[in-house]
């Protein structure tokens, strides 16, 4: 029977209760306890229709698996509430082109804009306009450079995906009894990101927790192309390898590819993000797990820009105002809970 694995992770949200950059009070007593008697809006269900909201979203253009994820996962929420309409820009690689997007939305006057940047950097200054203008922005993925540009900044935990994917390996290790001189690979994106320098140190801080390192690194470019011919190249280097961890399940489709064309299984597959792909390959057998970066961001950026929209706090929590930052969860997918990940799964 194969080793292969993948891990896939959901999104469970931790959150940092700061001050609001916009308000987020109401006139009609829903949000706020300024005569001491009000009810808190976060009392009630969130999704209970509130006010009508206008919400501009800005998001990637769908050249990647995961980035048309994120732009389906965003419509479809929008779509879900009587309360919303959502306007969507074409999706784009081109920072000029997301500016004209926000100084649209701005002049339209919407309730709020959630926008995945190009650049985080170039978007800054227009998201801070927006911002100024009385529009809260909610910042998906991609920080800006400032936080005055964001009333709240939704992320994925890319060092967390590492982490999640190390303490995986490490317990695939002791399961195995693999031993202290386990052959440990690994398959990342574009080494010159901070979000893959930041998953290649959670993996290894993670496998240093159980006397582990990395024995055989190659990077690819989130490209199935891309990760067909890193695999190749890492295979021909390594006669026997224990364990691999791919960062991405979308240039995992060119990984596997690679595996399969070297007749090559003798190792435990984790791949990255929570491709259907991917879940297809853990129902088979073919992987054991992966690790999610959740591609229902924007979903979620959605969710949240109408709360802040209307006024209202997420009704599980006490605090009566959504938070400022909130970072979700990169936590691993098996055969075991594929059934509970399977909807989020998208197509490479």
């Amino acid at each position: 029977m194969s080793r292969k694995l993948v891990l896939a992770c959901a999104a469970v949200a931790t959150v940092g209760l700061l001050a609001s950059c916009t308000s987020n009070s109401t006139d009609n007593g829903s949000g706020g306890n300024g005569d001491g008697g009000a009810t808190p809006g976060a009392v009630s269900s969130n999704d209970d229709p509130g006010e009508s909201v206008v919400i501009g979203f800005s998001g990637p253009a769908a050249g990647h698996g995961w980035m048309g994820a994120i732009n389906r996962f965003a419509t479809e929420t929008g779509e879900q509430y009587s309360d919303v309409e959502l306007r969507v820009a074409e999706g784009t690689d081109d920072p000029s082109t997301q500016i004209s997007h926000i100084e649209t939305f701005i002049n339209d006057r919407v309730d709020a804009i959630v926008l995945l940047p190009t650049d985080g950097a170039a978007l800054t200054e227009i998201a801070i306009q927006a911002m100024e203008a009385g529009i809260p922005v909610i910042n998906v993925d991609r920080e800006f450079s400032d936080d005055a540009a964001a009333r709240l900044t939704l992320l994925g935990d890319n060092y967390g995906m590492g982490v999640s994917a190390g303490e995986y390996a490490c317990g695939l290790i002791a399961e195995h009894d693999l031993g202290a001189d386990a052959v440990i690979a690994e398959i990342a994106g574009i080494d010159s990101l901070p979000l893959t320098q930041d998953r290649s140190q959670g993996f290894a801080d993670a496998l240093a927790v159980c006397g582990q390192n990395v024995d055989n690194r190659v990077a690819a470019d989130f490209s199935v192309q891309g990760g067909e011919a890193a695999a190749a190249n890492l295979l021909q280097a390594q006669n026997h390898i224990d364990i691999i961890w791919n960062h991405d399940d979308d240039q995992g489709v060119g990984v596997k590819a690679a595996f399969d064309n070297a007749d090559r299984d003798e190792f435990f597959f984790i791949g990255g993000a929570g491709s259907a792909n991917a879940m297809r390959w853990i129902e088979a057998g073919e992987m054991e797990a992966t690790v999610i970066y959740p591609a229902t961001q924007a979903a979620d950026g959605i969710k949240l820009a109408r709360l802040i929209a209307q006024g209202r706090g997420m009704s599980d929590l006490v605090q009566i105002e959504v938070p400022r930052r909130i970072v979700l969860d990169a936590p691993v997918v098996t055969i075991d809970n594929l059934e509970q990940y399977l909807p989020m799964g998208f197509e490479s």
